[in-house]
């Protein structure tokens, strides 16, 4: 057998292989971003799509903002999403306080899209939104059933 035989064989079932076998197919992706608020010590924060943890995020002094990149499967339009976190601030009174943050929410066809990690009712809301397209984003005023508070 030449060498010439061997390599054909070995380049057919290398390719054949390669195309039986399933790989993930990724529609697309999209980023969030994540800043510290000046009235935050730190923020410890991980984002869920689809159930799966996508991102985490941990802000402090040295670490204010942080943008990650999350690809999406092939699919599915509109995919869940859940942020759950940790907000230790320092009060105007000089106090420093723990906030257990978090949501779900519906991200519909997010490609392309840039999100922001938005606090809002004095840190009891915390939420996804693209600030150029608001409706892509849709979140529900409860807190999340699905993180797990810490044990002290």
């Amino acid at each position: 057998m030449s060498r010439f035989t061997s390599f054909s064989t070995f380049t057919t079932l290398f390719f054949t292989v390669l195309a039986t076998t399933p790989l993930p197919a990724w529609a697309g992706e999209f980023t969030v971003t994540d800043s510290k608020a000046e009235s935050e010590i730190s923020e410890l924060t991980r984002v869920y799509v689809d159930g799966k943890l996508a991102a985490s995020f941990k802000l402090d002094d040295g670490h204010q903002e942080k943008t990650v990149k999350i690809t999406t499967p092939l699919g599915r339009v509109d995919h869940s999403y859940t942020l759950c976190g940790e907000i230790t601030i320092r009060t105007p009174e000089g106090r420093v306080e723990t906030h257990e943050v978090s949501s779900d929410g519906t991200l519909h066809n997010p490609d392309h899209h840039h999100f922001y990690g938005i606090g809002s009712e004095n840190f009891t809301e915390f939420f996804l939104l693209d600030p150029d397209d608001p409706t892509v984003a849709e979140h529900h005023t409860a807190h999340s059933g699905v993180c797990a508070l810490p044990v002290s």
